[in-house]
């Protein structure tokens, strides 16, 4: 079908996007492949000029792009509702999911077969990021100003560890001046023809801003009066409101930061258990960054008082989503009105150019600290001056771990196999492993 057909009915519509929650695996690419054949190809409910519209729209926001797609095709075809109920159904099935999992990895991690299952995953893991790595840089590298962003972005947070909202949003505002003097450095597309004059829609997005940051923040001004700013809660709902303001590039921009902060900042968790639930986002629908519930669920769970250990749990899972989420919902309301204008911002284009391009050095940074991690039981940290190195001790390297991932590594390159069948053959390669070693 390639023209628009008539516009579902609301109750069609959650009918769709409840299959597609359920279906949502394989990172964003297949989401948004996912959708594009249900809603474009086989419905027609959006066109397809209308649907690249939007998704270039929703790389330009923090946060998971698919997601946000979902969310604008739901406002696009039944207003507020529709954006709703698009954008939770795209949510609810994985974070009901990862929630299981959280719950069972909590109470069982000290077991002996599930610590080998979850060595299988976290080296399988290594793989899964390099491939991203690999797919990412194919994209996004296609000048020698982009490949600099990209290598000096890497040696900023690895070698420097300069915050990284700063590299971020750094390469962004680089992109936007570089746009204005130096477009072809970026490879910037010629600009159409502008849109047709229209009013714009201040009103919309005012109100969208104030009623979506009311929303943002009430669980945290409850969280404030019953708990204070002490209680791991608080910390855990500050913490992932801020990586929800710079999750820009996809959820494995974000991963090395709140790796590094929710290991060695807040000691939350393990590196090897947040590589576990980064194994356990990609066997789940929906956004990888639902990882960071995962998160939220053990912070709170180790740190229970005044509650029990599980509903603790529950409560850091729940909020985490929460504060992760709603924003996505305030970007979409607020800005979905302006869409055809950012559209021919060329000094907006330019920066979210150099920050995808900034994005390849901080998955380079991620794949090399998953890999220490994992391979090693004891990493060091040292500092030269204003250089942070890494020493591994190298009589903890688990030749398990190096097995494993040099067979996932060959299942996804050579045999081109997907994500999950890749993660239940690591996993049950640890299993064996275990019994043998």
């Amino acid at each position: 079908m390639t023209g628009v057909s008539e516009k579902p009915n609301f109750p069609e519509l959650v009918r769709v996007c409840a299959r597609i929650g359920f279906l949502s695996f394989g990172g964003p690419a297949g989401q948004i492949a996912l959708m594009h054949r249900e809603l474009v190809e086989e419905r027609g409910w959006v066109s397809e000029a209308q649907y690249l519209h939007a998704l270039n729209f929703c790389h330009l926001l923090p946060g998971p792009e698919a997601q946000q797609l979902a969310t604008w095709i739901g406002w696009k075809l039944h207003g507020l509702r529709g954006g709703l109920a698009a954008g939770l159904l795209f949510v609810l099935p994985g974070a009901l999911v990862i929630l299981a999992l959280s719950m069972l990895y909590a109470w069982s991690a000290q077991v002996e077969w599930f610590v080998a299952l979850f060595l299988g995953i976290k080296a399988a893991v290594l793989a899964i990021v390099v491939q991203a790595l690999m797919r990412i840089a194919g994209r996004a590298l296609n000048t020698r100003f982009k490949k600099a962003l990209a290598v000096v972005a890497f040696l900023a947070l690895f070698f420097l560890d300069l915050p990284f909202p700063l590299v971020v949003l750094g390469s962004g505002a680089i992109g936007i001046v570089v746009a204005a003097v130096r477009p072809e450095w970026l490879a910037l597309k010629p600009l159409g023809a502008p849109p047709a004059a229209s009013p714009r829609p201040w009103r919309q997005t005012v109100t969208a801003v104030l009623v979506w940051s009311a929303v943002w923040a009430l669980p945290m001004g409850l969280v404030l009066l019953v708990l204070g700013r002490d209680h791991v809660l608080w910390h855990v709902g500050v913490f992932f409101s801020q990586l929800a303001i710079v999750t820009f590039g996809g959820a494995y921009s974000v991963l090395a930061y709140m790796a590094q902060e929710a290991v060695h900042g807040f000691g939350w968790l393990s590196a090897g258990e947040m590589a576990d639930g980064l194994g356990l986002a990609e066997t789940t629908p929906g956004p990888l960054i639902m990882v960071t519930q995962f998160v939220g669920y053990l912070a709170a769970f180790r740190a229970p008082e005044p509650f029990t250990p599980l509903v603790a749990g529950m409560l850091g899972a729940a909020l985490t989503t929460w504060v992760t989420f709603v924003p996505c919902f305030l970007w979409i309301f607020a800005l979905a009105p302006w869409i055809e204008r950012l559209e021919h911002a060329r000094r907006l284009n330019g920066g979210l150019a150099a920050l995808t391009s900034a994005v390849v050095g901080v998955i380079a940074n991620l794949s090399l600290w998953f890999m220490l991690h994992v391979l090693f039981a004891r990493v060091d940290e040292f500092r030269i001056g204003p250089l942070r190195l890494y020493a591994p001790d190298w009589p903890t390297f688990d030749w398990r771990a190096a097995l494993l991932a040099a067979l996932a590594a060959a299942l996804i390159f050579r045999f081109r196999l997907n994500v999950i069948k890749v993660l239940v053959i690591a996993a049950l390669g640890g299993l064996i492993l275990a019994r043998i070693g």
